[in-house]
């Protein structure tokens, strides 16, 4: 918990912990909002959540560069506040009943360009606000606080989806956004010099330079971009199944929640564990991924499904601390931002496809099908990485 100690770490971590409070809400309703209120399907669920990748693929290079160039902490404002106004937006149509799935899927794309240039300064930003010896422990503790702040949001969501409809929660949303502007505000950063500016193409360049000549980031991403694509399934098909087998929102966000108690232990594990080889713990954390995808495709019922997700969570939020902590110590911090643009790009590239085919390709096929076979990619990418020799030969003392 040291990190904490540091005032300019306490203040980042205050404004991430607020906006993943509301953050922690809405992926429950705005699955219900697409399918109960405008009486869409599982395709219609999913072009709004490619929408949002894809809009987060197209921009993530685009938020790299200006990362680098101006204050991270000035990036970050911009985008909470766009964020801000898109979810509060949505409210009030939502309460109007003017809400459509053309505006979800516009809202969607102006959020995941928001996102696409507050992830790459995030990232960067963090080695400025943690003295370098506590890196890995800051990364987890805001791995820690989102997933803690998660564990009652999606059963909360669910109620309130049942209850209420599902635009209060985007309201809530939108306001935490503006709480955690307002910690960022308060945050005083050392001035940064940034980098020289040159042609953008030419930033571009010197961030690819950076990741092509690292055999074990380059192999890494191509592998985070596979296993993705399978993930993405699990996020479509899952509210079908509940909807139709399983309970309905509420089965869904005891899932969710119970995915949310495993992001936390995962988190609190990356805060005590340092594995000497970090890549290799991270992907194997990260081919649990594949359990809740074959556990949907029996499916096992809820209590299974929830275990499964759990465990899929905790290996994510795990191999995720170290794989970022591994990026922090390995990569200079003025290119930092562009190298994580990369890192985002090419880990989420495949997404859009993913959530725009799941439900098409579980008609075609059948859902069981669909669910095995993306399981299948998600635990043999991320076991194949592990006959990389830099891969298995990177040690936590070479970065």
């Amino acid at each position: 918990m040291g990190a904490l100690e540091e005032r300019p770490f306490r203040l980042l971590w205050l404004a991430q912990t607020s906006s993943g409070v509301g953050d922690a809400l809405i992926p429950v309703a705005l699955a219900f909002a697409v399918l109960h209120e405008l009486d869409g399907s599982a395709a219609d669920l999913g072009l709004v959540l490619a929408a949002f990748s894809l809009a987060r693929v197209a921009f993530t290079l685009v938020g790299g560069v200006w990362a680098d160039r101006l204050p991270r902490r000035r990036v970050m404002l911009v985008c909470d506040g766009i964020r801000a106004a898109v979810e509060l937006f949505t409210f009030g149509m939502l309460v109007a009943g003017a809400m459509e799935l053309w505006l979800f899927a516009v809202t969607a794309t102006l959020f995941g360009a928001a996102s696409a240039f507050f992830g790459p300064a995030s990232t960067g930003l963090i080695p400025q606000t943690a003295s370098p010896e506590r890196l890995q422990q800051a990364n987890a503790l805001i791995a820690v606080s989102r997933n803690g702040t998660a564990i009652f949001g999606p059963a909360a969501s669910g109620v309130l989806v049942a209850t209420t409809g599902p635009a209060w929660v985007f309201a809530l949303d939108g306001a935490t956004f503006l709480v955690s502007a307002a910690f960022l505000l308060a945050l005083r950063l050392a001035p940064r010099v940034p980098p020289p500016r040159q042609h953008f193409i030419a930033d571009l360049a010197a961030g690819l330079r950076e990741v092509t000549a690292r055999t074990w980031l380059s192999s890494g991403l191509a592998v985070a971009a596979v296993a993705n694509l399978g993930i993405t399934t699990f996020f479509v098909l899952g509210p079908v199944i509940f909807e139709d087998e399983l309970g309905g929102a509420s089965g869904w966000g005891l899932a969710l929640t119970a995915g949310a108690i495993g992001g936390l232990l995962g988190g609190v594990l990356a805060l005590r564990w340092q594995p000497q080889r970090p890549l290799v713990a991270s992907f194997i954390l990260y081919s649990a991924g594949a359990l809740p995808l074959a556990a949907l495709a029996v499916p096992l019922g809820v209590p299974l499904i929830a275990v499964a997700t759990a465990a899929f969570f905790a290996g994510i939020a795990a191999g995720n601390v170290i794989w970022e902590a591994t990026l922090q110590r390995a990569i200079p911090n003025d290119v930092l931002s562009r190298v994580s643009s990369y890192d985002l790009l090419v880990s989420l590239v495949f997404q859009p496809v993913g959530f725009a085919l799941a439900g098409p390709a579980a008609q075609a096929l059948g859902r069981d099908a669909t669910l095995w076979a993306a399981a299948g990619l998600v635990a043999g990418s991320t076991m194949l990485i592990l006959t990389v020799p830099s891969v298995r030969g990177l040690r936590r003392e070479d970065c």
